[in-house]
């Protein structure tokens, strides 16, 4: 069991490095899948994006992909907004809420990204010979970091999954940008949050160390594949993941936990194999040429 949550936390890894999301995002639910309390496997996913947010960011400031002062007002800001979460997820524990209201905020979260990034995709690529130059927006940063943050507490994410598709509509930054700048930002709030919820919550710490062990090299791969796919390409593939959350979160609420997991499961294996045909495909083209 124990190598198995390394090779998952390797495996969510690799979409943290390349879509900037913290890791959480997909972990959360797995974990609840799995029978983790939520506010447990909220906790641990916190933990676990610690980890991913920090290999990640090493791994894309070789690429040149972050945006400083936008990584660090969203997490500024962000560690702010999980501040004032925190006591509404401990509320709706107490009330009994919990299993239903984080599930369907997740449902309404997910099925609005998805459709932000899959269908006005077209837009913006009849857009695309316009100026390519980032204009910071004091407005829009805080926003998205207040957003990220918030959300970040109350449903166990990083945040990256709500900033990174915040940051390329908003603020107009290229894929690569968004993700890079996003996993800074990431790092900041789930390092506010974790410490917020283990004062309060008792936490696997044996399986967080387990999963993270795997994601400091999956993260590594990510961040790789981004210098191979084009921002388009890896918007797609972004938006393709909070559909197939969004289908796996409403099997969980009318209990088809197996087959909610098991859609997340084809989805990454999937994905897995279509990244490792495109590495190898990308490294035959760079070996004719060189």
């Amino acid at each position: 069991m124990e190598f198995f949550y390394i090779l998952l936390g390797l495996c969510i890894g690799i979409f943290s490095g390349i879509f900037g999301i913290g890791g959480g995002f997909i972990l959360t639910p797995v974990l609840i899948l799995f029978g983790i309390p939520p506010l447990s496997a909220i906790g641990t996913s916190l933990m676990y994006s610690i980890g991913t947010s920090v290999s990640g960011v090493a791994a894309h400031l070789k690429y040149k992909n972050i945006i400083w002062k936008t990584a660090a007002v969203l997490g500024s800001v962000g560690i702010i907004a999980t501040q004032i979460a925190h006591p509404l997820v401990v509320w709706l524990e107490k009330m009994g809420y919990d299993d239903t209201v984080i599930p369907v905020f997740y449902i309404v979260l997910l099925a609005y990204f998805a459709l932000s990034l899959l269908y006005k995709q077209s837009k913006r690529k009849n857009t695309a010979n316009a100026s390519t130059e980032i204009h910071f927006s004091w407005i829009k940063a805080i926003f998205i970091g207040f957003t990220g943050g918030f959300i970040s507490t109350t449903l166990g994410v990083g945040g990256g999954f709500v900033m990174v598709p915040m940051l390329i509509s908003l603020m107009k930054f290229p894929s690569r940008k968004a993700v890079g700048t996003s996993l800074v930002s990431v790092f900041l709030i789930v390092t506010a949050g974790f410490l917020t919820y283990a004062s309060s919550v008792q936490l696997d710490y044996k399986l967080g160390i387990l999963l993270i062990l795997g994601a400091l090299v999956g993260t590594q791969l990510g961040a790789k594949l981004t210098t191979i796919y084009t921002s388009e390409q890896i918007q797609k593939y972004l938006g393709a993941l909070y559909i197939t959350i969004l289908i796996s979160v409403i099997l969980k609420l009318v209990h088809f936990d197996k087959a909610g997991l098991g859609v997340i499961t084809l989805y990454v294996l999937t994905m897995l194999v279509l990244f490792f045909k495109k590495t190898i495909s990308h490294t035959k083209r760079k070996t004719s040429t060189s």
